[in-house]
């Protein structure tokens, strides 16, 4: 099991329904059954072939009822209400759509591949409690960094522009070392950028403003680092 889904796994937590969106090879719901975490789990992706795998990986579980396969967007085919939802691996702007028009999971854990701001304000947007909101890596000579963000349907959370666009536990200094590495990369991709030659006037002025805020948080997450030493 890879170290993204391991990580993702760790904070599911037990419910009565699981529901586990563009599944993938099933691992998570198979997390979830193996441990008696849920008594029921639907596994559901738009595509029956994508599906076909996670259908392969769970046969067992769904022969004997326990886990059901769909084939639909989202969660529109699943035919009751789920306690926790997963959504792992879709893009964000993916899994605002297939959030925002129906009632928000009781929990839910989402890992957005990208626009993981966008999927934050609709959830801020919608009452919801954001629990655990952090960057996580995977892989060592070239990581990947994945956002995780998990919570519930009532709590009314508020956030600051910071925290929508970097992730509330990242500020916070609840889970620093992967986003402190994050920004290091993010750091020197701006330098690089700042030193093409043909780079515009209005360019460089966004760049250079982008490279400030970087530096800052750098600053902020290396001084928590300490303190904590």
């Amino acid at each position: 099991m890879k170290s993204r889904v391991r990580h993702i796994c760790s904070y599911l937590t037990p419910a009565r329904v699981f529901a586990d969106i563009g599944c993938d090879h099933g691992y998570m719901t198979k997390y979830m059954l193996d441990r008696g975490l849920c008594e029921r789990a639907y596994i559901s992706d738009i595509s029956a072939k994508s599906l076909a795998k996670a259908e392969t990986l769970l046969q067992e579980h769904i022969e004997r009822g326990a886990c059901i396969p769909v084939v639909a967007d989202g969660l529109r085919g699943i035919p009751e209400r789920c306690d926790l939802v997963l959504i792992a691996g879709l893009g964000g702007e993916e899994i605002v759509n297939i959030l925002q028009d129906i009632p928000l999971p009781t929990r839910f854990v989402l890992q957005p591949m990208k626009n993981s701001e966008k999927v934050r304000r609709m959830l801020v947007s919608r009452g919801a409690a954001i629990e655990v909101d952090h960057t996580f890596s995977e892989g060592e000579a070239r990581k990947k960094y994945y956002d995780l963000i998990c919570g519930t349907n009532a709590g009314g959370d508020k956030y600051s522009e910071l925290e929508f666009r970097y992730g509330r536990d990242n500020l916070n200094g609840k889970m620093p070392v992967p986003f402190l590495f994050q920004m290091e990369e993010e750091r020197e991709k701006l330098i690089e950028r700042l030193s093409r030659p043909a780079l515009g006037d209005r360019s460089r002025a966004s760049i250079l403003e982008k490279l400030n805020e970087t530096e800052e948080i750098i600053h902020d997450m290396q001084t928590t680092l300490r303190d904590r030493r």
